[in-house]
């Protein structure tokens, strides 16, 4: 006859390796997550400067992208894209979201080379630094904390949709009390949604996907966590930088 004691043993042994699996796994994804990441944003930062650079020894390039009416192009493409990824990605092959993501971080540096020339470099890269410990503190908490963060995500998603609206009002009446106003609400917003995004990558994650789905998956997290890190890079900006 069997003995219960030992079954019982062999399965928590079971259990334990299955969960040490699953941890592993999930340390790899997030890791992945946050290198593809890192990546879009060095693709972002290295696009951003090489423009201001082209256009500062080239006037006629100044000119063409900053303006005529190719500005509107440089600074809506980016958006479009990122629909279209968001939107279709379930459909594409990871190289092709992963090459789409590349190509959208490219454009994202096009449309903020327009930084320089209005903050100095060196409040840019204080800039940069500040955000990049914020951001890990908050996606280390969003990871680590067992605070279910669904709710306040969900009233965070709100207050963004309302915080484009203000923004696109206070293009028409360039208030500036508006203004400090709607950077200082995206901020929280995004410190917030840095944290949210982080706990839902995690929670997302299963061991039994196959590895397109993870693969769509990881650049799918990758993308949302770039857009928290560059709008609250931005946001800060707006309190930070110096101008030129």
């Amino acid at each position: 006859m069997a003995d219960p004691h030992n079954y019982q043993d062999r399965m928590a042994r079971g259990g334990v390796q299955s969960g040490a699996m699953i941890d592993q796994g999930l340390r790899a994804h997030m890791l992945k997550v946050y290198n593809l990441m890192a990546l879009g944003l060095a693709i972002t930062g290295l696009a951003a400067y090489g423009t201001y650079t082209a256009a500062l020894n080239s006037p006629a390039f100044a000119q063409a992208i900053y303006g005529s009416p190719l500005r509107w192009v440089v600074m809506l493409a980016p958006v479009a894209l990122v629909f279209f990824l968001s939107f279709r990605i379930h459909k594409m092959s990871v190289s092709a979201a992963q090459t789409t993501f590349w190509i959208y971080a490219a454009l994202m540096g096009l449309s903020l080379s327009t930084i320089f020339l209005v903050y100095t470099g060196q409040s840019i890269v204080q800039t940069f630094f500040v955000t990049a410990a914020s951001f890990g503190a908050l996606s280390l908490y969003g990871y680590t904390t067992k605070k279910d963060l669904s709710a306040i995500g969900s009233f965070l998603i709100m207050g963004l949709f309302g915080l484009i609206i203000a923004s696109i009002v206070n293009i028409f009446l360039a208030s500036s009390a508006l203004g400090f106003a709607i950077s200082a609400i995206g901020v929280l917003i995004f410190a917030g949604l840095t944290a949210y995004d982080t706990q839902k990558i995690k929670e997302m994650y299963y061991e039994g996907h196959d590895d397109a789905t993870t693969g769509r998956m990881a650049i799918m997290g990758a993308l949302n966590l770039y857009l928290d890190f560059i709008n609250l890079f931005l946001f800060l900006l707006r309190f930070m930088g110096n101008r030129d």
